[in-house]
């Protein structure tokens, strides 16, 4: 028995690392990270990005993810943010943030950029699996027949309400801004990017065509937009995040991203994205 007991594996993982510290990282400003549509995160954690948020402050990122109304039009949305912006640099003396948005709250800095005069206060966007040309699955969801709908849309925007009482829910219409139609022919046409702030994007893709696995729960999702689109990662495809410079495709699910739903066997492609972000921005000089 003995004999088979390899003496030397087991006390390799004894070993002591010279420096077992999270590497640290030093960005010129702060980080806001803003959270996209939906509530799902919310019900299990303080905010969305929370989980994120606790991850960069372990590398020196003096990081924020606070929360607005999770179903709301993009023009809603996007006037909460510009008001957590003025807390943040006005209360906290921040001159400028780095802003990383997941999903749509990516479309909700673009707008404030565009249209909410924020650009002195914000040194780089990083949009992260944001729908930047829109998502089929907000039109596989707006397709549901109505009497489910009405059901569905009470019930988010009640569970919106309850959550974040601040501002009325509104499921039906901001998921309405999701769709590829809304997106490139209202959208896109009339939020220009504002010279001089630097757009980074990343996308993902898990699931079919891919041999990065996804959740059964996700499968439907994932294959509808695959059919439509192509490579996705269960809620926004590759295609539709990239914008400005993409700087990569990760393998990570939507929920994923957020620390939802993820496996032990998924926390190092977790927290390895998460630290190449902030360790590209250190390099971009922000």
């Amino acid at each position: 028995m003995l004999e088979r007991f390899n003496t030397t594996q087991w006390l390799d993982k004894l070993q002591l690392e010279e420096f077992p510290e999270p590497d640290t990282v030093r960005l010129k400003h702060p980080v806001l990270l803003c959270h996209g549509y939906g509530a799902i995160a919310s019900l299990v954690k303080p905010s969305p990005l929370y989980d994120v948020a606790m991850l960069l402050r372990t590398h020196n990122i003096t990081a924020f993810a606070p929360n607005i109304v999770p179903y709301a039009k993009i023009e809603t949305r996007a006037e909460s943010w510009v008001h957590l912006l003025s807390r943040l640099t006005e209360g906290e003396s921040f001159e400028k943030v780095n802003i990383i948005a997941h999903s749509m709250g990516g479309l909700d800095i673009r707008y404030a950029l565009a249209k909410l005069d924020i650009a002195p206060k914000v040194a780089s966007l990083t949009t992260v699996c944001t729908p930047h040309h829109g998502t089929s699955l907000a039109e596989l969801t707006l397709k549901t027949p109505e009497a489910i709908r009405d059901k569905l849309a009470d019930f988010l925007d009640w569970m919106g309400d309850r959550i974040y009482p601040h501002t009325k829910s509104d499921s039906v219409a901001s998921a309405a801004q999701l769709t590829r139609r809304y997106i490139t022919e209202e959208f896109n046409p009339v939020i220009a990017d504002v010279p001089d702030i630097p757009y980074y994007s990343y996308s993902s893709a898990v699931g079919k065509g891919t041999s990065h696995p996804i959740k059964v729960m996700g499968r439907y999702q994932n294959n509808h937009i695959y059919e439509q689109e192509g490579i996705n990662d269960g809620m926004v495809s590759v295609q539709s995040s990239k914008w400005g410079n993409h700087i990569e495709t990760v393998n990570l699910s939507h929920l994923e991203q957020m620390h939802v739903r993820i496996k032990n066997d998924r926390e190092a492609a977790f927290q390895d994205f998460w630290l190449n972000v902030i360790q590209m921005l250190e390099e971009k000089g922000h």
